[in-house]
């Protein structure tokens, strides 16, 4: 069984502030090193429920915030950014057998996470089909477009509620709960507990109820903080500009969708 792992670090039990998720900002390095746990507690949970080649790709900022040296043996990871419109999902292809999401956080506009953004700090929200989108949306049709299921999700409470809501056939393992500008998380041993056991059950769920409905068109808003911004991304083939902040594309084809992300967002 061949396993893709997406780590986000927003949604990492009890991180609350942007101090925490900065490579060489305070307590950054401890924050990575519970990320890091994170992951290997999916990969094992995922190795117990039968995986024997799993690939990891550090999906936050930098893309060099997870310690390899404690996850499994069978664990590739992917560092780096692989300059491909797949993005956060870059090495993922139709020969996996399923995706895992860690530290995944809420959306730009949900009030779910003292962090929620999509993306960038750029934009006040992404919108397809007329519904906040958050990363995770973004990379869970990536999934869906490949014809790959997703398992499990953990993070923050706002997002996995947001996941189990659209896709009930995945497990949710929610470590920490916005509230307002802070969070009330688990203890962070337990969430590694939690995942690695909600990982391992996660894979006896049914393939087709974890598959993430793909519509079979895309109508993209952006609204950016910035006015110029929407200015320029008007040029980009097929977007409009709607307001002075706001730009909307639409698309059949999801891998134009991400393209347009790619370029514009």
């Amino acid at each position: 069984m061949k396993i893709f792992i997406s780590s986000d670090m927003e949604g990492t039990c009890g991180i609350v502030d942007w101090q925490e998720t900065d490579k060489g900002k305070d307590l950054y390095e401890r924050f990575a090193a519970q990320m890091s746990r994170e992951v290997a507690a999916a990969c094992e949970g995922a190795n117990a429920a039968g995986a024997d080649d799993i690939l990891v790709k550090d999906a936050h900022d930098s893309a060099r915030n997870i310690d390899a040296a404690v996850l499994p043996l069978n664990a590739r990871i992917f560092r780096g950014w692989g300059r491909h419109p797949y993005s956060m999902m870059a090495g993922l292809d139709e020969s996996f057998d399923g995706v895992v999401f860690t530290g995944y956080h809420s959306a730009a506009e949900m009030d779910t996470n003292p962090l929620s953004h999509t993306m960038n700090l750029g934009n006040n929200y992404v919108k397809i089909n007329g519904e906040l989108c958050p990363e995770l949306m973004l990379n869970s049709l990536t999934a869906a477009y490949l014809g790959v299921p997703i398992y499990a999700l953990t993070g923050d409470k706002g997002l996995c509620d947001w996941m189990k809501a659209r896709c009930p056939g995945t497990t949710v393992i929610p470590v920490s709960e916005g509230v307002g500008a802070g969070s009330v998380s688990i203890h962070p041993a337990l969430a590694v507990s939690h995942i690695r056991e909600g990982v391992e059950k996660a894979f006896s769920a049914k393939r087709e109820e974890c598959m993430f409905p793909l519509p079979e068109r895309f109508v993209v808003e952006i609204s950016f903080k910035e006015h110029f911004k929407a200015a320029g991304a008007k040029w980009y083939p097929g977007c409009e500009q709607t307001g002075a902040r706001t730009v909307r594309f639409e698309a059949d084809d999801y891998m134009d969708v991400l393209r347009f992300i790619y370029w514009v967002l």
